[in-house]
């Protein structure tokens, strides 16, 4: 007996809504590309989808760039402050930025625009952890060998 390839597989091939069910419209998506059923595809909202992940893939990025040089601005700021948890954040932060570049080598070009945006926020982030005004914080972002290279250890 064969098994659907997914419950929420129609058995007749129609189509699941993107606007009404997106994970089942995933998953038919998915199906009908494995199938080859390439006539069956909603491919505008297909390469929407693919647009979002490519999107996501950034944001992780910057993500885990804005929080770095939060921390960096922190240790930097107060030197009195530091601890072993800001150091591990730092290193913690630099891993995921590190794996994010090496999952996805085409967002090398795009680190100096990543950075900048990303520490638009990390200032006002910072500012507002150690309870500083904005115009204190530095207005351009740490260099590239202090926020990856540069030790950040605990005496």
């Amino acid at each position: 007996m064969n098994k659907p390839i997914h419950p929420l597989i129609a058995s007749d091939g129609g189509n699941v809504a993107y606007e009404d069910d997106a994970y089942g419209w995933a998953i038919e998506q998915a199906a009908h590309l494995r199938a080859g059923h390439i006539d069956r595809l909603d491919l505008i909202n297909l390469a929407e989808e693919i647009e979002d992940v490519a999107k996501s893939e950034r944001r992780a990025a910057e993500s885990a760039l804005r929080i770095l040089m939060m921390h960096v601005l922190k240790w930097q700021m107060q030197s009195d402050r530091r601890t072993r948890s800001w150091s591990l954040s730092i290193l913690a932060q630099r891993i995921a930025y590190d794996r994010q570049l090496e999952d996805n080598p085409s967002l090398a070009p795009l680190a100096d625009d990543m950075r900048a945006k990303a520490f638009k926020r990390s200032r006002i982030e910072a500012a507002q952890e150690m309870d500083v005004p904005l115009r204190s914080i530095p207005l351009e972002p740490p260099s590239w060998p202090t926020i990856l290279d540069e030790p950040f250890e605990v005496d």
